[in-house]
């Protein structure tokens, strides 16, 4: 019989199992955790989890553990499991009761048999063929049912052979020992629904945020993949930190929660990009809104060319009746010279408005003049300037392809970012994704957007996004404006950015010395971009 000082001792650690259960977030470790508890506390020499499959049909072999024969499978063993799973009814539909987990499982009751080999009511043929070959005695069994917060069964927990100290020879499984398996495997059916509504939760929303990002890839496909890289990029160098264990970030460290904060976060570093105009994300041209107004000048060089050749005409008519070959000849000579002075023009134009390189003084001049010397009749017959205010604007852009007020509207993503995140009810293990995700344009010096933050104001994590977003856009071969840079070019730049206060020279140091950049190349790269890169050149 169980003592007193034995049954107190097995409750106390029935609820320090409880506790442990319920902060598990793993379902693997968690159930491993069930089994090896629910054996502890009933001195068990073996045992098996089993749990319902998602059609009810049947039970699949989870976790299996007999201590004697060193046997583990499943769970953290890394030895899977080839069993069959166990049928709950038969091909006509009748109940499996021959087997006693499909028994209890059926029947929502616990099942307690003192020798499996006296035992008329239940099947253990297969039981007695795993004896034969191993030289083991299976007896006592116990087969609890796991009931979920409905009563329905999820899994069913069988224990096998009680050997309570000191002598460690088999008996039955005792009522204590029923009675604390029943509220082991209640509890564990809690932490187990618990588990799994957490999972369907983080799987629900993380399902919104790739509606997100679809939604950021349905309007522009030059930045579906960006979404996708810098949470990859991102937890690549967080992992290198956690790992780097000398330094100024040697105390950083990330358990699974932080992980799935950063994941998450990066994820939502750029959902504000939903409210950013489609025009302006794609903007591949100078002079591209819904379509690239350089076709509207090209007409209009081509009015003009039209214009100098019936002039021409008409002055050739006029000397007719003089009969002046020569003047005639001239008078085309210098249609010709006009004409050929606006081709040039045009060409001149068309090359400016790709914005592929910077743009000299010279040239800016030369736009402006452009646009003043030459005018033209419109559609309303009104003589009109060559070039809009507009058009001299974003031909005049000096690099790349967005005015100043297009950079702001594209910057603005952020500031909404921070302002949809701003507004969720975010779970205590997820409060700081705003300020991860929010935090990738912001430098090390204060002058970045849009809060001007400090290093010492940013977390690791905002800084690492940082990184991140940046060594992707320099090398990201989807851009309508760019190709992808040399990766000992993109390096360069960053290590650049890391002497003028740009980035944080800490985990650039970190993101050179592990080599993230290497292997973030080799998965999301061309390789025709990875060519040599000395690390000695960057730290």
């Amino acid at each position: 019989m169980d003592s007193i000082e034995d049954l107190l001792r097995r409750l106390e650690q029935l609820n320090t199992i409880g506790a442990a259960l319920s902060k598990e977030r793993d379902i693997t470790r968690l159930l491993e955790n069930i089994l090896v508890a629910a054996k502890t506390i009933t001195h068990a020499d073996g045992g098996t989890l089993y749990r319902v499959t998602d059609d009810r049909q049947a039970l699949r072999f989870e976790i299996i553990k007999t201590d004697s024969l060193k046997i583990a499978m499943g769970g953290t063993s890394g030895k899977s499991i080839d069993f069959p799973n166990l049928p709950l009814h038969d091909a006509e539909g009748r109940p499996n009761d021959a087997m006693v987990a499909a028994y209890a499982a059926i029947h929502n009751q616990t099942v307690n048999i003192a020798d499996a080999y006296t035992e008329p009511n239940f099947d253990f043929s297969g039981t007695r063929q795993f004896d034969a070959r191993t030289g083991y005695r299976s007896q006592s069994f116990l087969t609890v049912p796991m009931k979920d917060h409905e009563g329905d069964v999820i899994g069913v927990l069988q224990l096998l052979n009680c050997t309570p100290p000191p002598g460690g020879a088999v008996v039955a499984f005792s009522n204590a020992d029923q009675s604390l398996a029943e509220s082991l495997a209640s509890q564990a059916a809690i932490a187990i629904t618990n588990r799994n509504l957490m999972s369907q939760l983080e799987t629900l929303f993380e399902s919104f945020i790739s509606l997100i990002n679809l939604a950021i890839d349905e309007k522009s496909h030059y930045t579906g993949g960006h979404c996708q890289r810098v949470p990859a990029l991102t937890m690549m160098l967080a992992e290198a930190v956690n790992a780097h264990k000398s330094g100024p970030l040697a105390a950083f460290t990330m358990d699974d929660r932080d992980r799935y904060e950063l994941k998450i976060a990066g994820l939502l570093h750029d959902c504000g990009k939903v409210t950013t105009p489609v025009h302006v994300v794609d903007k591949a041209t100078k002079l591209q809104t819904l379509f690239d107004r350089i076709d509207l000048i090209d007409t209009r060089f081509e009015v003009l060319k039209r214009d100098q050749e019936i002039s021409a005409l008409y002055a050739q008519l006029a000397l007719r009746e003089q009969h002046d070959a020569a003047a005639e000849a001239q008078l085309w000579t210098q249609a010709r010279e006009a004409i050929d002075a606006l081709d040039d023009d045009r060409e001149f134009l068309r090359k400016a408005n790709h914005g592929a390189e910077s743009m000299q003084v010279a040239d800016l001049q030369r736009v402006r003049d452009i646009g003043r010397q030459h005018t033209w009749r419109n559609v309303a017959g009104v003589e009109a300037e060559f070039l809009s205010a507009n058009e001299i604007e974003n031909l005049t852009i000096r690099a790349g392809t967005l005015t100043a007020a297009e950079r702001d509207v594209i910057n603005y993503h952020i500031v909404a970012t921070i302002k949809m995140l701003e507004q969720l009810p975010w779970p205590k293990h997820l409060k700081n994704v705003p300020e991860y995700a929010g935090g990738h344009h912001e430098r090390m010096d204060g002058k970045g957007y849009p809060k001007g933050l400090t290093r010492d104001q940013m977390s690791v994590q905002a800084r690492v996004m940082g990184i991140a977003d940046i060594f992707e856009a320099l090398t990201a071969r989807d851009r309508p404006y760019k190709q992808g840079m040399k990766l000992s070019q993109a390096m360069g730049i960053m290590h650049k950015f890391k002497m003028n206060g740009h980035i944080d020279p800490d985990l650039f140091d970190i993101f050179v010395q592990e080599r993230v950049y290497e292997r973030y190349a080799k998965t999301y790269l061309d390789p025709l971009q990875i060519d040599a890169v000395d690390p000695q050149l960057w730290v």
